[in-house]
């Protein structure tokens, strides 16, 4: 009895709220890199990076129109310049998220001791209304010669959830595993 309460004491089983989506794909996601990072894959956080630094430029432009030392009429073009640049930076951020992320809930370096010479790009969609949980793997660099063409799992999340809401994670383990698996499969060269 006493090994059965340390073991459920070492994982507590990931529960989500069945009746919110957004539950339902953070898990997913987060279960997902999970089993990435497991496989060798390091975490390439250079976007996010350049995403906070943006954001923090973004505040620091903020602070300096709200507590800067004249007043409004004295101080407008300081305030036309800080509005301008708050504007410039916000569109930066935003066509950095819209072009270079999209879906991607995983970026990574490529596993240590490979051959293969770029990451992941790990995306995920979830559409709204819908039971159908779509993961693709493909190559942080497609252009690459040791790029593998991209590969993706569309499945029912029902099909990993029990009715109680808890994530029967060897079920997903192993669809994603499949996943980088078939993503690392050499292709058959024709004769």
């Amino acid at each position: 009895m006493a090994e059965k309460t340390s073991d459920a004491s070492k994982k507590n089983p990931k529960k989500a709220n069945l009746l919110d989506q957004h539950s339902i794909k953070h898990i997913l996601d987060e279960s997902v890199s999970e089993i990435v990072t497991s496989r060798g894959y390091v975490e390439d956080v250079r976007m996010s990076n350049v995403r906070l630094v943006i954001g923090a430029v973004i505040i620091v432009i903020a602070l300096f129109a709200q507590f800067y030392k004249k007043k409004f009429p004295e101080n407008r073009d300081f305030l036309i310049g800080c509005i301008i640049s708050y504007i410039v930076f916000n569109v930066i951020l935003q066509l950095l998220i819209y072009t270079k992320e999209k879906n991607a809930i995983l970026f990574t370096y490529p596993p240590a001791g490979s051959f293969n010479s770029t990451g992941l790009i790990v995306s995920s969609k979830f559409p709204r209304f819908s039971d159908s949980y779509t993961v693709t793997i493909a190559s942080a660099d497609s252009k690459s010669i040791s790029a593998n063409k991209p590969v993706e799992l569309t499945k029912s999340v029902t099909k990993w959830f029990t009715k109680d809401g808890v994530l029967v994670e060897g079920l997903f383990w192993k669809d994603v595993e499949g996943l980088i698996n078939d993503y690392n499969k050499e292709p058959k060269k024709s004769k």
